[in-house]
């Protein structure tokens, strides 16, 4: 009993210790900022379409974007959670620079993002204009499962479209088309058809 005890104990620990290790967030200390290029959106070149047999896609623009991953949520509750099982945080610019992302604290919840910090490392605008909140639906099960693989700290790249979606019970969701908005509405909401984990 006590060879048992003490092989249970060893268990928790080095699963606890991979646990801690597979999440600790990817950092790029004295490299600046991983992503410089901002997001690229274009005039939508895909008509409505009907997912899973019952959401209508509508696609408002074209959509991809290189960023860093600065956390990610899984959500298995909410009307959204079928379609979007995990939204991610991403930066660029100034919002994937260590320097800058060392003075944050970041979270998720409720599918919200949220920052504070003692002093800002740079003006307010560039933090919120850098940086997006995004709910992402995969196309398929590869791209679902890419998306939930992702760790805090990967360099990701993306390409699909930013969408309103809607259901036949009047249920709608519908995605911002700026970087630029805070506040109610402001998520980006995108049908992910490529999805690549760069770093």
């Amino acid at each position: 009993m006590h060879l048992k005890k003490i092989a249970l104990i060893g268990i928790v620990v080095i699963w606890g210790a991979y646990s801690w290790y597979s999440q600790k967030p990817i950092t790029y200390e004295g490299r600046g900022q991983m992503v410089r290029e901002q997001p690229l959106q274009q005039a939508a070149s895909r008509q409505p379409f009907l997912f899973k047999d019952k959401y209508t896609i509508v696609p408002l623009a074209d959509f991809a974007i290189r960023a860093r991953v600065l956390s990610s949520k899984r959500y298995r509750f909410d009307d959204e959670s079928d379609l979007a099982p995990v939204d991610l945080l991403l930066g660029w610019g100034v919002m994937s620079d260590d320097a800058v992302l060392s003075k944050l604290e970041l979270s998720q919840s409720g599918r919200w993002s949220h920052w504070r910090c003692k002093v800002l490392p740079v003006p307010r605008e560039q933090i919120e204009q850098n940086a997006a909140n995004m709910h992402l639906i995969p196309a398929n099960e590869d791209i679902d499962k890419s998306i939930k693989s992702v760790k805090t700290g990967n360099v990701i790249k993306l390409r699909g479209y930013l969408v309103k979606v809607t259901r036949s019970d009047g249920w709608k969701w519908q995605s911002s088309l700026s970087r630029n908005d805070t506040g109610n509405g402001s998520c980006e909401v995108i049908f992910v058809t490529d999805f690549d984990t760069l770093i």
